[in-house]
């Protein structure tokens, strides 16, 4: 592990990574606290030509072994096609699930491994194969991980509507950003 005296910086990515992905972040809901209690019904639901929530998290998983793989030097991986990036799930069953959910949140623990060696000069580094540093990468895996928990929130609600079982109050909000308002009042 690194010196704490030489990785300010990472210890704070972690932080950010772990309340992304774990929960307590200012946002909102995190990954895990929107997946809480995932149905294969809300994980295949389909919604047009819109990715269900088992593509998407396939798709998340994905792209954490991109940046694990970066991190190890492998400038060659890529995901270079359509099931590499959003996998096959015409259909899904609960053992798909709950190894779709298992693999996910395997590579955000081993993300944060691999970061818990690294020290704030590693941030600068360029990533191998790319032209941007560990930092952007870093950060872009977060981006990328609370853009789609805001489309699986969604896609969780608009498949709890379609089945008549909807209640506003299915998702927690964050330790540190409750959501008090009277929807009422709108």
């Amino acid at each position: 592990m690194a010196d704490k005296t030489d990785n300010l910086l990472v210890l704070r990515i972690k932080e950010l990574l772990n309340a992304s992905f774990h929960g307590g972040a200012w946002h909102g809901p995190s990954v895990l606290e929107v997946t809480k209690g995932l149905k294969v019904k809300e994980a295949a639901f389909k919604a047009g030509n819109v990715h269900t929530i088992a593509e998407l998290i396939y798709h998340m998983t994905s792209w954490r072994i991109f940046v694990l793989k970066r991190f190890q030097g492998d400038a060659e991986y890529n995901i270079e096609n359509e099931k590499m990036n959003w996998g096959n799930f015409d259909k899904i069953d609960a053992f798909e699930l709950e190894t779709l959910m298992m693999e996910m949140t395997l590579s955000h623990d081993e993300l944060i491994k691999e970061l818990e060696s690294k020290n704030d000069d590693f941030l600068n580094e360029i990533v191998p194969g790319s032209e941007y540093n560990y930092y952007t990468l870093i950060h872009g895996i977060i981006q990328h991980d609370l853009y789609h928990t805001g489309q699986m929130a969604i896609l969780k609600k608009l498949a709890a509507k379609s089945s008549g079982k909807f209640d506003d109050d299915d998702f927690e909000g964050s330790r540190y950003f409750e959501d008090d308002f009277d929807d009422n009042l709108i």
